[in-house]
């Protein structure tokens, strides 16, 4: 292990890294990495998953006004189907998450893809409760749950020295959904309506989810009992001089509050921009731009958290966050909402995998299987709450604005506690152990 990243971290030495240890010349231990060809061609294929599986999601974004237009006109009817669908990824996540650590990655992937497909099957019937069911127990608690969370969690077990890249790659996954998907979806919901492109699209990710998971997921190399992760004690070192719960719950709590603010955009943006005036054509490519702004930024930020960490991360990715969402506020034209898409792009797209990161980094390895599913249980339940909240503040109130304006105010209150968490770190490294 390198010494400046232990240092750097200033965490406990297994927190960053997973490394395989064997006896060199005398009195040296040489250190092997777990990271091989193999780790990077896991990553890539789980983008590629979940781009599929987050696929599903999209066409309710894109087809918002459609579908509303069929279930009496109100836009909080598909926001709260969305968000379901969230929530259910999130909560089913811990479910998952246990599945995945005693059973393997492939049956949660493959039950996933089918539960997915079902829940399009159900949504497309076309009441209200059906969406909500179709959306929040098959396509989130069975669906992408199955492959959200135990996909960071096993993919993260294949890496140590460039774990912040590989999390980084595999969370963009949505957003690489987020750019391809949503122009084939309006032209689809256009041609053929929304109910058939549910229907085309499950079958789709079906067919193409499940041989890859089959072909792809094997067991990793770090196993949750083993490593200097899980060695030693039983109890948790203190975080920062504070006890493990509180650092965890301090982030949990973080994450929840910067996807409030992160799902506004992404849920409304092409129905914001036809109030606007602009075609939906124009509004899905703004979608496209935000989300593949999102994609691309995500990999540097994935560098730079590997250099700094993860809680520095955080902060400046959500600083821009802020900034961006506060442009949302004032910005009314097309060019204007384009360079904004941009932006917040830019912005938002460090924050997830960097409080994955945080979490390897400063807790044990063999909690990794319950930690990681419960922060993206919170962040999970803040895009749920995020993009219902912004369709009920417009059902109310007729305009964006004051959803947008809220949004701007819970990214603040993440910022609060993301700089005491900073300022707590340096403060304990500065104290001798």
């Amino acid at each position: 292990m390198r010494r400046r990243d232990c240092a750097r971290h200033s965490a406990p030495s297994w927190a960053g890294y997973t490394l395989l240890g064997r006896f060199g010349p005398p009195g040296k231990v040489v250190i092997t990495s777990i990271e091989t060809r193999s780790s990077w061609i896991v990553a890539t294929v789980s983008v590629a998953l979940l781009s599929l599986s987050f696929g599903a999601l999209w066409i309710t974004a894109v087809g918002l006004k459609a579908i509303a237009a069929d279930l009496g006109g109100a836009r909080s009817a598909p926001s709260l189907a969305s968000s379901l669908a969230w929530l259910g990824s999130s909560v089913g996540g811990v479910m998952m998450g246990r599945i995945a650590d005693r059973y393997g990655i492939r049956l949660t992937v493959i039950v996933g893809a089918i539960s997915i497909c079902i829940g399009l099957a159900v949504s497309a019937l076309g009441e209200p409760w059906q969406l909500y069911v179709g959306h929040g127990l098959f396509m989130g608690l069975l669906g992408n749950a199955g492959l959200n969370a135990p996909l960071y969690v096993y993919v993260s077990r294949w890496f140590d020295r460039r774990r912040g890249s590989a999390l980084a790659l595999i969370s963009s996954g949505g957003y690489v959904a987020g750019t391809v998907w949503p122009p084939v979806f309006e032209r689809a919901i256009t041609l053929f309506g929304w109910r058939a492109t549910m229907i085309a699209y499950g079958l789709f990710a079906v067919a193409i989810i499940v041989p890859l998971a089959l072909i792809f997921l094997r067991p990793p190399p770090e196993t949750a009992p083993g490593g200097l992760g899980a060695a030693g004690a039983t109890l948790t070192p203190r975080v920062f001089g504070w006890p493990p719960n509180l650092v965890f719950a301090l982030l949990a709590a973080a994450a929840f509050l910067c996807c409030v603010t992160m799902s506004m955009p992404q849920a409304h943006l092409v129905a914001f921009c036809t109030d606007l005036g602009i075609s939906a054509t124009h509004g899905a490519a703004m979608l496209s731009l935000l989300l593949g702004a999102g994609f691309l930024s995500r990999q540097a930020w994935g560098a730079i958290s590997d250099r700094i960490g993860g809680l520095l991360t955080l902060l400046l990715s959500s600083v821009l966050q802020a900034a961006a969402m506060a442009a949302f506020v004032v910005t009314q034209d097309e060019a204007g909402l384009f360079a904004v898409s941009g932006a917040f792009g830019l912005g938002f797209s460090g924050l997830v995998p960097a409080y994955v990161l945080a979490i390897r980094e400063y807790f044990p390895a063999r909690e990794a299987s319950w930690r990681v599913p419960t922060l993206l249980l919170l962040s999970g339940s803040g895009m749920a709450a995020g993009g219902y909240l912004a369709g009920s503040l417009y059902d109310t109130l007729g305009y964006y604005a004051p959803a947008f304006a809220a949004g701007v105010g819970f990214n603040l209150v993440n910022l609060v506690i993301l700089a005491v968490l900073v300022t707590r770190q340096h403060y304990a490294r500065a104290i001798p152990a």
